[in-house]
């Protein structure tokens, strides 16, 4: 399970931007997962607790949201979502194609108290 990990490094980030804006207290955490970024958000919110506590973070609220896998078909040029649609374009039935998003992990929003 490399999300705590991945979580250790957030809250180090987060902590040193709450610094350099004087932040002494953080209401919620906005992560962005893309579906394709391998990162399971269930196991974001387990590791959460562990990742913060006894940082300035540890009564924070998380908060993920789930970037689509898009992408599109070389044959058509249909954008379409690739979990949904199982890779293969729903307008032509081809299975080569761009990957346009959904490998993305991104802190979108960090809210003040």
């Amino acid at each position: 399970m490399h999300e705590l990990g991945i979580l250790y490094h957030v809250v180090e980030q987060v902590s040193r931007i709450a610094a350099q804006n004087h932040l002494t207290q953080i209401g919620t955490l906005v992560l962005q997962v893309g579906e394709r970024s391998g990162v399971i958000p269930r196991y974001l919110e387990a590791c959460y607790p562990a990742a913060a506590d006894g940082t300035m973070l540890q009564n924070t609220k998380l908060r993920i949201e789930t970037l689509p896998a898009n992408g599109r078909c070389r044959a058509c040029g249909k954008v379409f979502g690739l979990t949904e649609h199982g890779e293969t374009c729903p307008q032509c039935g081809g299975r080569d194609y761009e990957i346009l998003g959904g490998r993305e992990f991104f802190i979108k929003e960090i809210v003040a108290c």
